[in-house]
């Protein structure tokens, strides 16, 4: 049997209120045998820290800090002689920055990683957490790759020197993927993998059966994301007026903070709720924990989340995996998950007319409500689950050292 690896795993403001996928994938590959050393730039808004596990995750991470310009001017001199002046000549000004601000917390992961003898380190980020862990490298650290949630645009300058020289890559979706082959030819790794990410599918499923809504009783739906224009909860809740000035009973519970801890959009999605008078019918729950997250689903008869843009969509799957029927939106890599009609429906972003057409038609449709529990979680069950990441990030390492 393979001995077990000593892998660094960097989270950026971990563990926020969206990071319940990496501690399931850190569960995952120490139950396969691994260490997983957890790194982290800063911790997260304490209001935005709501998870039953947090305090765990907190306890074990060891968080790399904010930039120190004398930390950092002593980390220049082991950068490895042939980098630095050609980084900072032909890179944009803001990756100069980025480099000055990320070489602190570089050198201290450079230190972790030769303390602990780390076979490898992986970014979840392309952001500044690829930044330190390819500035750790440069320093004579481990080979290091990097995970793509999102569009590059969303993570900042240098990401051809982030993805130079990774070993390898995983990026969550296809649509990511032509995205990245398009804008950096020539600068990425030999392996690229297409891997999103996953649920935990033995914890994610139901205590009890399904069951579509009662005649003459309110619809049940759940949202769950970060408090944000992109987000489209705007749009739920001028759904969820159409649907009542209709005669549709809908309640409506959205789970999720600002980055601000409450004082951000949270303050606009307030106004908006004000004024088309849906206080009885629309709750803001704030940021709840993961325990709270599988008890509203497990009450909800819809779960519904109309992005405006979403990589692909961690919720969704959580959602599927715990058998409710899920509506999303036809927007960014959600269309890779949900196969609409199938699994789950697809509106367009922005469209809360289409919205309310689609939960009240699927509200009156007990037979498909049942149909769509089922394929959803069977669907999340074959191709989305927790340990699918690990076992690839386990793949790749151990062919670089094979």
């Amino acid at each position: 049997m393979p001995q077990g690896l000593r892998i660094g795993y960097i989270v950026p403001q971990f563990p926020g209120q969206t990071h319940i996928f990496f501690w399931r994938e850190i569960k995952a590959l120490e139950a396969m045998g691994h260490e997983v050393h957890v790194f982290s730039t800063r911790k997260p808004p304490a209001k935005l820290i709501s998870h039953d596990w947090a305090g765990e995750a907190m306890a074990r991470t060891t968080y790399l800090g904010r930039v120190n310009p004398i930390f950092a001017l002593s980390a220049v001199a082991k950068l490895t002689p042939k980098g630095l002046p050609k980084w900072l000549l032909t890179e944009p000004r803001a990756f100069s920055k980025d480099v000055l601000i990320s070489l602190a917390a570089a050198d201290r992961l450079h230190a972790a990683a030769k303390r602990l003898n780390l076979d490898h380190i992986h970014a979840h980020s392309a952001a500044r957490a690829a930044f330190i862990a390819a500035l750790t490298h440069h320093m004579g650290g481990p080979r290091y790759s990097l995970t793509l949630h999102g569009p590059l645009s969303d993570y900042g300058p240098g990401q051809r020197f982030k993805w130079r020289d990774a070993s390898f890559a995983t990026v969550i979706t296809q649509k990511l993927m032509d995205e990245v082959h398009e804008q950096l030819a020539g600068d990425l790794p030999d392996r690229l993998l297409i891997r999103p990410m996953g649920v935990d599918t033995t914890n994610l499923k139901r205590a009890k059966p399904y069951q579509p809504p009662e005649h003459g009783r309110p619809i049940r739906i759940f949202s769950c994301a970060r408090l944000n224009v992109v987000k489209g909860h705007q749009d739920l809740m001028s759904a969820t007026r159409q649907l009542i000035d209709q005669g549709v009973d809908v309640r409506v519970e959205i789970a999720g903070e600002d980055d601000h801890g409450g004082t951000g959009y949270r303050t606009q999605l307030e106004d908006h709720l004000k004024k088309l008078r849906l206080q009885d019918h629309v709750k803001l729950l704030g940021a709840i924990s993961n325990v709270e997250v599988k008890a509203k689903l497990e009450q909800a008869h819809l779960f519904v989340l109309a992005s405006w843009h979403e990589p692909l969509g961690v919720a969704y799957m959580e959602a599927m995996s715990m058998g409710v029927p899920t509506v999303g939106t036809d927007a960014g890599g959600v269309s890779e998950l949900i196969a609409d009609g199938s699994t789950g429906y697809l509106v367009e972003p922005k469209n809360p007319g289409q919205l309310a057409r689609t939960i009240r038609s699927l509200a009156g449709d007990p037979d498909a409500l049942l149909r769509l529990s089922s394929a959803g979680r069977a669907h999340i069950e074959a191709n989305f689950r927790a340990e699918l990441g690990a076992e690839v990030l386990v793949e790749e390492i151990n062919r670089l050292r094979g």
